[in-house]
């Protein structure tokens, strides 16, 4: 029996990754598609629980929605599938997902959701998508897969998958790497509608990114797919170790 793939992503129906990753992950297993109806770029884990879901088919195993990228996994994991996925993988996003980006992400909020609920879960990215190599992400985004159904992953445990905008026989390996870091604009830039009402735009510019070796940055930076593991229980140890030595007996 052919395994189950759910793909999801934050780029909507028109997402230029969507059907390569769909097409690539086709020879691997049966794949069902459960997108958000328009793009849900930094929803981040977000779920929807105030309105009512939606749902429409557009193909025998595709379907929108109108909610999150968490929500497309959930609703697709739970409900759709008459069985329940053998993974789940979201993307590919058209963009970089790094460092904080991955606290932002509706790609990245969907696979936490997938793992979760107790499914092996991978996000996908194609970093800075100028020549658009959406196919080289599918394809490093099948061999994941073929990886992950083979071997398993870590109870609460979801690959994050960064994959440089280049062609597959140009990529330069994969490498294990930690999360890096990128700094947001902190500028809130004010406009003025027509109406002479003021707007705002946040963060705006492309953010940065600081290459410290072995995390996700330098890795792309050097044409080398990034592949890190990411785990739901972010408790700091250190930190509940040291918070033990004060006077919490004054907190009433």
């Amino acid at each position: 029996m052919k395994p189950r793939i759910l793909v999801v992503n934050d780029d909507g129906i028109y997402g230029e990754g969507l059907r390569p990753l769909a097409k690539a992950l086709s020879s691997v297993g049966e794949v069902t598609v459960v997108v958000p109806e328009k793009e849900q770029s930094a929803a981040s884990h977000a779920i929807t629980l105030h309105k009512p879901i939606r749902l429409r088919r557009l193909g025998e195993r595709f379907f929108i929605i109108n909610g999150t990228p968490a929500d497309c996994a959930r609703f697709g994991a739970l409900y759709l599938l008459k069985k329940p996925p053998d993974i789940v993988v979201s993307g590919v996003n058209q963009g970089a997902n790094m460092g904080a980006d991955t606290l932002y992400s509706g790609t990245v909020g969907a696979a936490k959701e997938a793992c979760f609920l107790g499914f092996p879960a991978v996000a996908v990215s194609l970093v800075q998508p100028a020549e658009k190599h959406f196919d080289s992400a599918a394809r490093v985004a099948r061999e994941v897969t073929r990886l992950v159904l083979k071997n398993g992953l870590p109870p609460n445990v979801c690959l994050n998958v960064n994959v440089p905008d280049r062609p597959w026989t140009s990529l330069r390996g994969t490498v294990l790497t930690s999360l890096g870091k990128r700094l947001y604009g902190r500028q809130h830039v004010p406009r003025l509608d027509p109406r002479g009402r003021a707007y705002y735009w946040m963060a705006g510019h492309t953010p940065k990114g600081i290459p410290t070796p072995g995390s996700d940055l330098a890795a792309v930076r050097a044409g080398k797919v990034s592949i890190t593991p990411l785990r739901l229980d972010i408790t700091d140890g250190d930190a509940l170790v040291a918070l033990r030595d004060w006077r919490w007996e004054k907190v009433k």
